[in-house]
């Protein structure tokens, strides 16, 4: 991971943004910069330097991981280190009326706020920074994109074991946990979220997490699932049917695959995340089932497991190659059922690269 090279392309940006210095406070946003994968860091920038600052705890991982940064060990909460540090080293920062100190306001809760303000000299004025680390992890590297291979990989085989488990009576929990532990055995270091295993009329449910009900005799059984491996976050969506299913069902099945094929087909750099979206929409507006697509066409995958951009109307943003998103189209209707199909993709010039490897038949088991 070039880590050096991230830390200087944030610090050539700073006086264009009017800033002098610049508080990292999100761990994935430190992560991303530095290399560091623990609970507790600040990394503090300037146009001249970088000031990685955790607690004692862990002194030994920041040595082992940080790269491009001063380490700094503090015996207090690194936000108090850092005010301690700009108080110290404020000469270094140059013969200013008053510092522009850029914070994540996204991330920095109300409290830490007010506590960073009454800790730093009056010189230091906070105002929030656009999400700059954030824009720039929308465009993967080769490196996280060898990441986030694995790690859709590894997710897809999960697939299989459900496929194992999935039965009438058989409770969505039980599925859960076959899928979880045969992630932890095959090397994920967590799941990327809860999974979701919705069956019969909770299928309905597009967050619908395992729960203890039995999956029925017949029905639509949605299965979204992801895990974290290297650090970066798989998603994939994947709707099979338990038991015979109906024309209605099948018919529902087969326009929420169009709809994510018009989506796929809609790819490429230079077009807004909006008309992905729209894409979307529309073929399920043909069938009818438009009114019944909740939530967003897909997000982008990374570090966490939602990132820029987000594939929706009325967002500007235009998809550009190395992007990794996802698109994932679905139809759910109250007290019935619900179908969703999920990828994960790669923008390229011309399209883009499906990652997800696992089928998007209909399995009826």
């Amino acid at each position: 991971m070039d880590h050096v090279g991230r830390q200087q392309r944030l610090q050539e940006g700073l006086s264009g943004q009017r800033l002098d210095l610049l508080l990292i406070t999100h761990l994935p946003n430190i992560r991303y910069l530095c290399g560091f994968s623990g609970s507790a860091a600040v990394l503090l920038l300037t146009e001249s330097q970088c000031v990685f600052l955790t607690d004692g705890r862990y002194s030994a991982q920041a040595h082992a991981e940080v790269q491009g940064a001063r380490i700094v060990i503090g015996r207090k909460s690194p936000l108090a280190a850092a005010a301690e540090y700009l108080r110290s080293n404020r000469r270094g920062l140059g013969r200013k009326a008053q510092f522009r100190t850029g914070i994540e306001g996204e991330h920095l809760t109300v409290a830490h706020r007010r506590q960073l303000a009454e800790m730093l000299p009056s010189k230091f004025r906070l105002q929030e920074a656009p999400p700059l680390v954030e824009q720039a992890r929308m465009v993967k590297d080769a490196d996280e994109l060898n990441l986030i291979r694995a790690a859709v990989v590894l997710g897809a085989s999960l697939f299989d074991v459900a496929l194992e488990v999935i039965r009438p009576g058989v409770r969505e929990t039980d599925v859960a946990a076959e899928m979880e532990y045969a992630a932890r055995k095959a090397g994920a270091s967590e799941m990327s979220f809860q999974t979701i295993v919705a069956s019969g009329e909770r299928s309905a449910l597009p967050h619908g997490r395992a729960s203890e009900a039995a999956i029925p005799a017949r029905g639509f059984v949605v299965c979204d699932f992801g895990v974290i491996l290297g650090g970066y976050c798989s998603d994939m969506t994947r709707t099979v049917h338990v038991g015979r299913p109906t024309r209605e069902a099948r018919q529902a099945y087969q326009a929420v695959r169009d709809a994510q094929q018009a989506a796929l087909a809609t790819v490429r750099s230079g077009v807004g995340v909006s008309e992905v979206d729209q894409a979307a929409r529309k073929l399920l507006q043909e069938q009818g089932l438009s009114k019944y697509f909740t939530h967003s066409t897909g997000h982008g995958v990374g570090l966490e497991i939602h990132e820029a951009p987000r594939l929706a109307a009325q967002q500007s943003e235009l998809l550009r190659p190395g992007m990794v998103i996802t698109i994932e189209p679905g139809v759910y209707i109250p007290r019935k059922w619900g179908v969703r199909i999920e990828d994960m993709v790669v923008v390229t010039e011309a399209g883009c690269e499906v990652l997800t490897p696992s089928s998007k038949e209909l399995i009826v088991v």
